[in-house]
């Protein structure tokens, strides 16, 4: 029988890993943390968050990894590098990719931990830095099914919504619809709302009004459009890369990205 998660490493402690390493430890799971930044692992001391050294030290004693990168790039590293997951987890540790990341990305890390004898499941996050603050994010979920409920105690620490949508890459899947459907909304309210300015109604007096009305959203009642977006195109090359391979066609996607960087560029983002 499978054992219990009790220890989970978190590589990557910025503005998403670092309110998730401090909910597991808050709900009892002994937790390693590993980022670039020594001095940000040893800043969660005071949580009860272990620094580790390296991902592979980190991986050697943990039950469950999360993986909370910015890029696929850095998540293969973080993974295969000569002190990566791979070179230290035992076989059977799970490995869970937090970062957004293409589904065919996932897929391909996901075979290459299972040739080591490591679970690979993808667990993208959705709702932002607000939720994370406060354990309430969404959970995308792909990969082996009873590998992702042995981690459901664990997830649920930092999220209150927890999907698993199918295999390997599905949570990515998933998590790129969301982001698509995301960023048309932000666009749609960023130029909606500019359209109102412009005839001479007032923003707030605006968005008072959509919230209750059909046009309202997600992006429009969180605030989601105000805030940064550091990941928008990211996300949107993601979604584009992966109908071109798949032969999709998908122009509002295109006009989506552009739309975005309009809107980073007007802001100096």
């Amino acid at each position: 029988m499978a054992q219990d998660i009790k220890t989970v490493g978190v590589i990557g402690l910025g503005k998403m890993g670092h309110p998730i390493a401090r909910h597991l430890a808050r709900n009892g799971f002994a937790v390693l943390g590993h980022d670039i930044d020594p001095a940000t692992a040893q800043r969660l001391a005071q949580y009860g968050v272990t620094a580790a050294p390296s991902p592979a030290a980190l991986a050697a004693v943990s039950d469950l990894v999360i993986v909370v990168t910015a890029f696929e790039t850095e998540v293969e590293d973080v993974l295969f590098a000569a002190n990566g997951v791979a070179a230290g987890a035992k076989a059977g540790t799970i490995v869970g990719i937090a970062a957004t990341i293409s589904p065919r990305g996932m897929r391909r890390f996901g075979e290459r931990l299972s040739e080591r004898g490591l679970v690979a499941l993808d667990i993208p996050l959705c709702r932002g830095e607000p939720a994370a603050e406060a354990g309430q994010l969404l959970i995308v979920g792909g990969g082996d099914g009873a590998a992702f409920e042995r981690c459901r105690p664990a997830l649920a620490t930092f999220a209150d919504a927890i999907f698993h949508l199918g295999p390997a890459g599905a949570g990515q899947t998933g998590k790129m619809v969301n982001n698509l459907i995301l960023w048309a909304c932000i666009s749609a309210n960023y130029e909606g709302l500019k359209l109102g300015e412009s005839l001479g109604v007032e923003r707030a007096a605006m968005r008072a009004m959509l919230l209750e009305s059909s046009g309202e959203n997600w992006a429009l009642r969180s605030g989601a459009g105000d805030r940064p977006m550091p990941w928008a195109e990211k996300d949107m090359m993601i979604v584009l890369d992966e109908a071109d391979t798949a032969r999709l066609s998908l122009p509002l996607c295109g006009v989506i990205k552009e739309v975005i960087k309009g809107i980073k560029v007007e802001r100096g983002e």
